[in-house]
């Protein structure tokens, strides 16, 4: 890889692509705030008709203290969503039908209540979610666990204890009544265990509310014992005939499938059906009209007062987006979902074809039955010729079967032939004098291209909107039709329902399948003709043509290809880590002179500071003693072994649990090979990101990493050829910056590191000391990212004053780079946006915010954004150029990943030197003609077996 991805950053918030601000999600547990507003508070009602509005009263004071907090927070969230449990059972009492049997009804002044906490919840601005089947607490896990695994962060406003078992480095919890942070040592505290055995301690003490059975007699301490000698509930429950207390172990022998029935009642799911994508719960500003209407209706006057103040002050919410002077929505009238056709004759169909011929312009959208384009199975293609003239055409509807028997009987399923529709919309999807216009096209075009239909020319609503406001708000078609048509579509939900009884959309009835399908296809028209005009007029669509809309099609055929993955090696790792694991726990052990568990931050809190006597001056949120990696390495550099071995442990423990074992579980067993999927419209830089599996944040720093790229092979008698531009942040920046020190470097090609060491330092190149250039090196990729003397003093374990020094000796010798900073800062301050030199727009709402810690890291996101985004958009345009150069150049040779700065190829072994060729040629010019930089892009490029052999 590019020495900028292997030399360290500072600890910047990052967001799952990597770049920008962070994700962090705040689920607020509305059911657990809504009860405790009502016990906090007395009766109050409404005097105009005597509704119970007490509860209402309380939970609406906190989300308005929540939200003002928020925004003073150094964690601000990026995203927020208040979570209730729906009144439906749960699967939970289908496993066990007196599940909160003994739990009394709610109090009947609560009841009317109920529905008016949700209306609190949307006047806030906040999105208020539940779904039937599932429990508040479900949603919870499922929401934090999906962002845990983007890589962002999660705070629970809640103090529920069951949901302590999703408590880890990436999520904890807040207690909003004693402001009261909780992580992985209060949970320890609590239960005495780390938060990943909170469950095996709770199935076997059980939940007397919940009426969860548990072990008879057996309490907190006793479970938490038990699970630290024996390991985990499983190893408990085989080896109970080893408990020394008689009465202990008859219980555990006699009630084991109970025990084991508990567990599954206490255990969060985190595959429970997300009801609102997350792009959709970004943090927004209350509508002060929609917020003072509720206020007054319920009749808070103090409440009211305070908001309206709030609001004429500038009110205490995040940024709104800056006014766009642009063409305003076309207006079509209300959009009528019962208007539209369903297709079920070859007589209307034809008729759809011609119509969609003569205009000239369509919006369509696939249904399909699952997620992955390179799977999912085609249930129908949806049309719309003008506003409100849209029909749908099922293919692959079916009434839902079990054991041989209709679950719905026969049901409404008269269609065509999928073979027939695709025949005849194969022509017109193709057609070059028809414009096909979708809503994230690079699925449809993945769908369709397994049924034999390459579709073009094509327009994407998605990537307008992201080309015009990227980094304002997400660009899903849901938001956008609420933002941009003032209309809300039909929820996925209220035609397939949800929960455990969820149906596919190809056991949906045609007519509430029709309203569903043919609605995405009259929003995406109707958004189209209000986003595309606004391209020209806001001098956005050079960026539009040359850097979004060729990319769907690419990118398409990418998923599709996959690439093959070796999952017998894969597995052998597993177990190597495994071996080494427990090979280094023996060490810990070793070391700290008595047994204790390594992912338990307390007990290795307890082993470092409190019996080795080590000290170090970083505390958790809770104000336990840090033992997080920064901390540990510090400690390690101080020349202390166990810190060494359990930093060692952790990334073993990584590696096999997020890598060598999840890799394997994402081989599609039809290909052979992985297919990640590619979101274009998320970090507001360009840059693209990889997820399901995320095949981006492979680590490649270290041995054992690069040992799972092995894994990554090509197919007999090909290559997997690796292309990676060489130091393109550093070359644009010399670029951008005009430093001609960097200019002079990169065009002479001299060792960049060693020349700025030589220009600080006052030292030769030739026999440079190793620490000398590794300095200049940290100080050359830390500086455009804000790091500050703090920073650079912790990477190098320097005194700060020196680090401090250095900086300043940085910029006297560089001067153009501060000058290229200030610029920077000075332009987000006037316009809340930078652009790339090649004219994307990246918003910086951030510069607005209200905290010092909003505005800061808006000056650092200034500085890297138009850096970091040339980079995304000069490998954007190498993407959109190389398959016509390999199909030009006569190759078979195909593009498979695209990972930050590099590009992998699959292609046959005589090929390979010709498709390097090739490669190297389109992604060193990819800028031209549109930018003439003054520094070469250099890109290195190799061939091998497996891909870590060809990087």
């Amino acid at each position: 890889m590019t020495d900028i991805l292997e030399a360290p950053l500072p600890d910047l918030p990052r967001e799952p692509t990597q770049d920008g601000p962070a994700m962090r999600l705040y689920l607020v547990d509305g059911s657990g705030y809504l009860f405790r507003a009502y016990h906090a508070l007395p009766p109050l009602t409404r005097k105009s008709d005597g509704t119970p509005v007490g509860a209402v009263a309380g939970f609406s004071n906190m989300i308005w203290k929540l939200l003002a907090d928020m925004k003073a927070a150094d964690d601000a969230p990026t995203h927020l969503a208040v979570i209730f449990d729906h009144s439906e059972k749960t699967f939970r009492n289908k496993i066990y039908d007196q599940y909160k049997a003994h739990r009394p009804p709610p109090p009947e002044d609560l009841i009317p209540q109920f529905a008016l906490v949700r209306e609190a919840t949307r006047a806030f601005g906040v999105p208020c979610i539940e779904l039937a089947g599932y429990e508040a607490d479900d949603l919870i896990a499922a929401y934090a666990c999906k962002v845990r695994d983007l890589g962002g962060e999660v705070v629970i406003v809640s103090s529920d204890k069951d949901l302590m078992q999703l408590v880890d480095d990436k999520v904890s919890m807040l207690d909003t009544m004693k402001n009261l942070r909780i992580g992985p040592a209060e949970v320890f505290e609590k239960f005495g265990v780390t938060p990943d055995k909170v469950v095996d301690v709770q199935a076997l003490c059980g939940d007397s509310v919940d009426n969860v059975p548990g072990a008879p007699g057996i309490g907190i301490k006793t479970a938490a014992a038990l699970i630290t000698e024996y390991g985990d509930l499983d190893s408990v429950l085989a080896r109970a005939g080893e408990v020394k207390q008689q009465k202990r172990r008859e219980t555990l022998i006699e009630y084991a499938a109970q025990i084991r029935m508990s567990r599954e009642l206490v255990k969060l799911d985190c595959d429970t059906p997300l009801p609102c994508p997350i792009d959709e719960l970004g943090v927004e500003e209350p509508d002060p009209k929609t917020l003072v209407d509720f206020l007054e209706l319920m009749e808070f006057r103090t409440l009211t007062r305070r908001v309206q103040d709030a609001f004429a002050g500038g009110g205490p919410a995040t940024t709104a987006a800056p006014d766009v002077k642009a063409p305003s929505a076309p207006q079509h009238g209300a959009i009528d979902v019962n208007a539209y056709v369903c297709v079920r004759d070859e007589a209307t169909l034809d008729a759809w074809i011609a119509k969609a011929k003569s205009v000239g312009l369509i919006a369509f959208d696939t249904e399909t039955d699952a997620l992955s384009s390179s799977s999912a199975g085609l249930c129908g293609v949806s049309l719309a010729t003008a506003p409100g003239e849209a029909c749908y055409i099922p293919v692959g509807h079916c009434s839902e079967q079990a054991g041989g028997l209709m679950l719905d009987g026969e049901g409404d399923f008269n269609q065509l032939p999928l073979e027939m529709v695709i025949a005849r919309l194969k022509p017109l999807l193709e057609d070059p004098g028809v414009l096909k216009v979708a809503q994230n096209a690079k699925y449809d075009m993945a769908v369709l291209s397994r049924y034999g239909i390459e579709v073009f020319p094509i327009e994407d609503t998605m990537l307008l909107s992201y080309v015009l406001e990227g980094g304002l708000h997400g660009h899903g078609m849901d938001e956008l039709s609420k933002l941009w048509l003032g209309h809300e579509p039909i929820a996925f939900k209220h035609v397939a329902g949800s929960g455990k009884t969820q149906k596919s959309f190809k056991h949906i009835e045609l007519q509430p399948a029709t309203c569903y399908a043919a609605e995405d296809a009259d929003v995406t028209l109707r958004l189209y003709e209000h986003l595309r005009p606004r391209l020209v007029h806001e001098r956005m669509a050079t960026v539009y043509e040359t850097l979004e809309r060729p990319l769907p099609a690419v990118l398409a055929k990418m998923e599709l290809a996959g690439v093959k993955v070796d999952p017998e090696r894969l597995r052998e790792l597993s177990n190597d880590f495994a071996v080494r694991m427990a090979e280094l726990e023996v060490q810990a052990h070793a070391l700290a002179g008595r047994a204790f568990n390594l992912g338990s931050p307390k007990q290795i809190g307890d082993v470092l500071y409190k019996e080795m006597g080590l000290s170090t001056g970083k505390t958790t949120g809770g104000g336990a003693v840090s033992t997080d990696a920064s901390v540990l390495e510090d400690l390690a550099a101080q020349g202390h072994a166990l810190p060494r071995t359990l930093l060692d442990w952790r990334q073993l423990s990584k590696l096999k649990g997020t890598y060598t074992d999840n890799l394997v579980a994402a081989i599609d067993p039809k290909t052979g090979r992985v297919h990640t999927s590619y979101s274009m419209a998320a970090a507001s830089t360009g840059r693209l990101a990889s997820t399901d599996p995320n095949l981006q944040n492979i680590p490649i720093r270290t041995e054992e990493g690069r040992k799972i790229r092995k894994a990554f092979i090509a197919e007999p008698g090909h290559v997997l050829i690796s292309a990676d531009y060489s130091q393109i942040e550093l070359r644009l920046l010399a670029h951008i910056g005009d430093i001609p020190q960097l200019k002079r470097a990169f065009a002479e090609g001299l060792d960049i590191h060693a020349m700025t060491a030589s220009e600080m330092f006052g030292v030769p190149v030739e026999g440079m000391p190793a620490e000398t250039r590794r300095r200049a090196k940290a100080i050359n990729f830390g500086i455009v990212y804000g790091i500050s003397a703090f920073g650079l003093a912790n990477q190098l374990s320097i005194p700060r004053d020196e680090a401090g020094a250095y900086i300043r000796t940085y910029f006297e010798r560089f001067p153009g780079i501060k000058t290229y900073m200030e610029r920077m800062q000075q332009q987000v301050r006037a316009e809340a946006f930078v652009t790339t030199i090649f004219g994307r727009k990246i918003h910086i709402p951030a510069v607005r915010g209200k905290s010092q810690a909003e505005r800061s890291f808006a000056d650092r996101a200034a500085i890297n954004a138009p850096i970091q985004g040339a980079a995304a958009d000069v490998i954007r345009r190498a993407m959109a150029r190389m398959p016509q150069a390999l199909l030009d150049a006569g190759l078979k040779g195909r593009m498979l990943l695209q990972v930050h700065d590099e590009l992998v190829f699959e292609a046959p072994e005589a090929e390979a030197e010709s498709l390097i060729a090739v490669a190297k040629a389109v992604m060193e010019r990819a800028a031209e003609p549109a930018v003439a930089l003054s520094v070469p892009l250099i890109v290195e490029a190799r061939a091998a077996a497996n891909w870590d052999d060809a990087h």
